[in-house]
């Protein structure tokens, strides 16, 4: 049998090899017969788990990281492989005939007229970041719903860009900090770029991009990513020339890449002088500043989300441990102190503040989708499954209540507590002073534009090429990928799934003819047990721990894979944060479920002061909302917390007709529980959730039925339970 590895055979040739067995004839070449002459399509499976993926080889069909960079763990695939299906695509047709397909009717900075992304000589009143953050999700929806009118609306801006470039190479609006050029809009475009040539094959990208690569390396270091934003920011600038040098090799980009991370601030070191942390901050009661705070150069919420990743994309070039190592720290030192809390973000607000930690605290919309960018860059270059895990963590239960079920407003600040959304201003609670958790089509004007990316981008990455010439699911949702595989056979798989509320998903392989090429199944660590099934037949149960199923054999049109995750009730204590804790089942932590009524306010009377629209819009046709509870919120849970399922009971209800699964209405999964109400616990003097270290130790108050909803669904949410006796 030397040669051969069979991890599964169908049960005809089971029992003909019993029968072989037996009188023990079983040779080679009887094998070979069996394998060939029971059931067409049936196929030996090589079947295992692995941790990452093996990058000694190098995939013939995608372009991966070129020497000297570290090989590619996982590869991206060109924008339009993979497609939305499910709630997804609706997502998608919901943001298209919502805020961000309108955006460039209302905005101000998008209108077309005197703005310097449309200009040849980088010059007028309207350009700077918001063009691009906008046009990162706006183009990348018409690509993926193969929309022709986005298509046509974002190419404008992409011609306008591309006819920019100068003599020198620079291109887009002449934009400064002080005497120094900022290139912070511009690493924002050249994503926009980027994403053009994978749809179009456009060469004028390549030229373009090398010019101003070449630019960019004659400006001295001492005006080169001087002031803010685009210094703490430097790691989108060097993704983007790793991504020009893996297509041409041009050696001159390894020096630029040298000198972007040399004058990018410090995401590496620890202990800064406070001098060099330059993001606005304050201790809570006028107290000393802790020495932990000086273990990250920025806090800032969206600066952490996008640009704790850098070392690691330098660890590309750099092939340090220390570099990949300080990015997994500095993901980790923020949750320390200010991410002790469900949904997998952390409690900045604007900058995160010692002493401003309990769950009322929140994150930008922003800092959601930066984080979720995050997440893919480092699941491509670690082959890491945890940060498909968080990427589905964020996207799943923070994401979609930042934003109204029709995608017509969102508003800037999320948290995991918050009861009340209004007009109001309630700093210093949280450190925004202004209207920041009302729901307003027009407010902020970072916000309001960088939304965008959020679910094109988690789409264009549910599905990754594999350095074997495989492919790997590696983030979950419904969807159709088309990919090149095995000896360059195309291949389309549909996924279909209602997935992250149940835990099957299925596979149907499509090809025009028979292929051998490795699939991979991402295992999430929250799995009580995974099973996996080839055509109805169990090839591998209670697979359990991160990391990926590997299934290798030759495919046939119409084989059906089946991945059945086992989910679980489970609760997580947040000892950090008064103890409190947080229930979850599968991938989805779950809150409160409160009565929520919604107030319709004329968005020309709330924004905030920076907002700006085009002349003639008509604001009454984009109102903004206040969402007020309609029931009581101020319970607690009683449960085992060791045993959960004594007193918490699952419900699954049919799959909403609409698609939408992300409003109370709609939610496929309940847990019916039981609370206790603690009359102490009312907003404070901010209009805010009452923080949890001012509870009292008990309730005597009666027990009394509750419900819980995914955490997703929750515009008003109580998630992180006070540790009430």
């Amino acid at each position: 049998m030397s040669g051969f590895i069979i991890s599964h055979l169908t049960p005809q040739i089971s029992l003909l090899m019993t029968q072989y067995l037996k009188p023990k004839i079983l040779t080679s070449a009887v094998l070979l017969a069996l394998l060939f002459s029971c059931g067409k399509g049936e196929q030996a499976t090589e079947v295992s788990v692995v941790q990452r993926m093996d990058t000694t080889a190098t995939n013939t069909h995608y372009i991966s990281n070129r020497a000297p960079l570290k090989p590619s763990a996982l590869i991206k695939l060109p924008v339009g492989s993979v497609k939305p299906e499910g709630f997804l695509k609706e997502y998608l047709l919901r943001q298209k005939n919502g805020l961000t397909g309108h955006l460039g009717e209302i905005s101000a900075w998008l209108q077309k007229e005197d703005n310097a992304w449309l200009s040849k000589d980088g010059e007028g009143d309207w350009g700077w970041e918001e063009v691009p953050y906008w046009l990162k999700g706006y183009a990348n929806i018409g690509y993926l719903l193969e929309d022709q009118q986005m298509i046509d609306e974002a190419k404008i801006w992409l011609e306008g860009t591309i006819n920019s470039q100068r003599a020198d190479g620079n291109f887009g609006p002449k934009h400064f900090e002080g005497e120094n050029q900022d290139f912070w809009a511009n690493m924002i475009m050249l994503y926009c770029l980027q994403s053009y040539y994978e749809y179009s094959q456009d060469d004028r990208v390549i030229d373009l991009m090398t010019q101003y690569f070449k630019f960019q390396l004659t400006v001295p270091d001492e005006h080169f990513l001087t002031g803010y934003w685009q210094k703490l920011r430097g790691g989108d600038n060097l993704h983007s020339v790793f991504w020009l040098y893996n297509r041409t090799g041009a050696p001159f980009l390894l020096e630029l890449a040298e000198k972007i991370h040399r004058n990018t601030s410090d995401w590496v070191g620890r202990d800064h002088d406070l001098e060099a942390i330059h993001n606005y901050y304050e201790v809570r009661d006028g107290g000393e500043v802790p020495d932990w705070y000086r273990d990250l150069i920025d806090w800032h919420n969206v600066n952490h989300a996008q640009a704790f990743r850098e070392p690691a994309q330098y660890y590309l070039l750099s092939h340090e441990p220390k570099h990949l190592r300080a990015t997994y720290d500095n993901f980790d030192i923020i949750r320390e102190h200010f991410g002790q809390v469900p949904g997998g973000m952390f409690g900045s607000d604007e900058n995160a503040r010692p002493g401003y930690a309990d769950p009322r605290q929140g994150i930008e919309t922003c800092g959601m989708v930066e984080q979720l960018n995050s997440n893919e860059h480092l699941l491509r270059i670690t082959g890491d499954p945890f940060w498909a895990d968080h990427a589905e963590e964020v996207a799943y239960n923070t994401y979609p209540a930042a934003v109204m079920p029709d995608f017509k407003s969102l508003h800037y600040i999320t948290s995991p507590n918050m009861v009340l959304l209004d007009a109001e201003n309630h700093a210093p609670g949280i450190a925004n002073s202004g209207p920041f958790l009302m729901m307003n089509p027009f407010s902020s004007r970072c916000c309001q534009h960088n939304h965008a990316q959020g679910w094109p981008y988690l789409v264009e990455n549910l599905w990754m090429a594999t350095p074997d010439n495989g492919v790997v699911a590696a983030i979950y949702g419904p969807s159709t990928v088309k990919a090149k595989v095995g000896d360059g056979q195309e291949v389309t798989i549909q996924e279909k799934t209602q997935y992250p509320f149940r835990g099957q998903l299925e596979f149907t392989i499509g090809t025009a003819k028979p292929t051998k090429f490795p699939l991979y199944l991402r295992i999430p660590a929250w799995t009580t047990g995974a099973t996996v099934r080839i055509n109805g037949e169990t090839l591998k149960e209670h697979v359990t721990g991160a990391g990926y199923l590997k299934l290798n054999r030759e495919w046939t049109s119409g084989d059906k894979v089946t991945l059945t995750l086992g989910m679980e009730l489970q609760v997580k204590t947040w000892e950090k944060n008064s103890n409190s804790f947080s229930v979850s089942y599968g991938p989805l932590t779950y809150s409160l479920l409160i009565g929520e009524d919604y107030i319709r306010k004329e968005s020309d009377e709330t924004a905030i002061w920076d907002s700006k629209w085009q002349e003639g819009v008509d604001t009454k046709k984009w109102p903004s909302w206040e969402v007020r509870p309609t029931t009581d919120w101020n319970y607690t849970l009683v449960l085992d917390k060791d045993n959960p399922a004594a007193s918490l009971e699952v419900e699954e209800r049919p799959w909403p007709e609409n698609d939408f699964p992300f409003t109370p209405d709609n939610v496929p999964v309940l847990i019916k529980a039981k609370g206790k109400q603690i009359p102490q616990w009312t907003l404070d003097q901010y209009g805010l959730v009452g923080e949890l270290k001012d509870l009292p130790a008990s309730s005597d108050q009666p027990v009394t039925d509750v419900t819980l909803i995914p955490m997703g669904a929750a515009r008003l949410r109580i998630t992180a339970f006070p540790n009430v006796k």
